[in-house]
């Protein structure tokens, strides 16, 4: 087989797994030779679209066992993360985590323990750092438009959850809360932009609208339809996310804005436009010197569910791959040892600069848990509560 050819197996054949097996086979040189799913409906559904050759497994152990796959896609309910990403670690294969990392810090901290040294490549699904209008706002962050950044503030005003297999998104116990399920991303974007891990979380938030009257095994769904958090860090600036899911009378889903010293950054999704301002200094109102700019990404082959943002995350992943294999088998041919040949592998990757790291999903899964202790407790939650640092 071609060295540059990535053989996938997918976990998970719900509405994510096939959204990931549609993304992979749209990319050069990769296929999907297993999938597994203890639910028949979904197993019937992801093998249709990975094709005839694909393997078919209940048990995703037997899938982990099987040596024509060489990189995994975790897309299994949230709460089963831990074991399932437990189990590949030992496997030994290269492996993509959807979100949330984990239901709670603790968990990423335990996985964070298993991969100490891991010989491949492990990457945690925060794809929205990949939408094309996310993507350019960063990079004029990064080229300094708006100066030093004082506020960053996220608005997601959206639909409720979907239906999952066994309704587990209806549960905190089950997906670890919303705003550990649904806005961990946010978080992570929070931290991006920002440069910082923070330091305190204050939220308001509730179930007011959403799956009230919906009952599963005679439990009520207890899982939150609306938000505010605060998120301070240590540098001074502060964050803000406004979440409601019970909005989909809105034109743009979701809105990232960005201000510093000298400029302020909007990106608007999905409509896929970056906006610009820079300050006269002049105390009056810019709004006629803000420029609007429409972002597109012609590399974007499948745009699926996330505006191509998960076809992108799959490019930088196999390239990952990629870089590890051939740097892995150099060392080796060169007469290096094995964790010699690990060592070089893990740097070839880290030179890429694209890896999103178990330390970030730990982060993003530690602020929505600081964020719902904050709710239940009324009060701050330092993130040293949460983190133990």
């Amino acid at each position: 087989m071609d060295s540059e050819h990535i053989r996938y197996g997918i976990i998970g054949t719900g509405m994510m797994g096939v959204e990931h097996i549609e993304n992979i086979l749209s990319l050069d040189n990769t296929s999907v030779t297993a999938i597994a799913d203890t639910d028949a409906g979904s197993r019937r559904t992801g093998a249709a679209h990975a094709g005839p050759e694909c393997a078919v497994y209940e048990n995703y152990d037997d899938l982990l066992a099987d040596p024509n796959v060489d990189a995994v896609v975790v897309v299994t309910p949230n709460f089963t993360h831990i074991e399932v990403m437990s189990k590949v670690v030992a496997s030994g294969k290269h492996v993509l985590c959807e979100k949330p990392l984990c239901t709670t810090a603790q968990d990423c901290d335990t996985l964070i323990a298993l991969s100490e040294g891991y010989d491949g490549v492990i990457w945690v699904g925060l794809e929205y750092r990949y939408m094309p209008a996310v993507d350019a706002l960063i990079t004029q962050v990064r080229n300094g438009f708006v100066g030093d950044v004082q506020m960053v503030a996220i608005r997601e005003h959206r639909f409720p959850f979907l239906e999952k297999v066994d309704d587990w998104n209806r549960f905190n116990k089950f997906s670890g809360g919303t705003l550990v399920e649904k806005t961990c991303h946010y978080f992570d974007l929070m931290n991006l932009i920002i440069g910082e891990h923070p330091v305190q979380v204050f939220a308001s938030g509730g179930q007011n609208v959403n799956h009230l009257d919906e009952v599963y095994d005679g439990a009520t769904s207890d899982i939150f339809d609306n938000a505010f958090v605060i998120v301070d860090y240590p540098n001074g600036v502060r964050a803000m996310l406004d979440l409601c899911m019970f909005a989909e009378a809105t034109k743009d889903q979701e809105e990232l804005s960005v201000v510093g010293n000298l400029g302020k950054l909007d990106a608007r999704i999905p409509t896929s436009e970056l906006h610009l301002g820079k300050r006269s200094g002049e105390g009056l109102a810019d709004i006629g010197k803000v420029e609007t700019r429409p972002i597109t990404n012609d590399e974007i082959r499948h745009t699926g569910l996330h505006h191509g943002a998960s076809y992108l995350e799959h490019v930088d992943f196999v390239e990952a791959v990629r870089a590890h294999r051939t740097a892995r088998a150099a060392a080796i041919e060169a007469g290096k040892s094995t964790q010699d040949a690990i060592v070089a592998a893990g740097e070839a990757v880290a030179e890429l600069g694209t890896l999103v790291s178990l330390d970030d999903g730990r982060w993003s899964v530690a602020i929505g848990q600081a964020a719902h202790v904050s709710i239940a407790e009324n009060r701050p939650v330092a993130l040293s509560e949460i983190t133990g640092v």
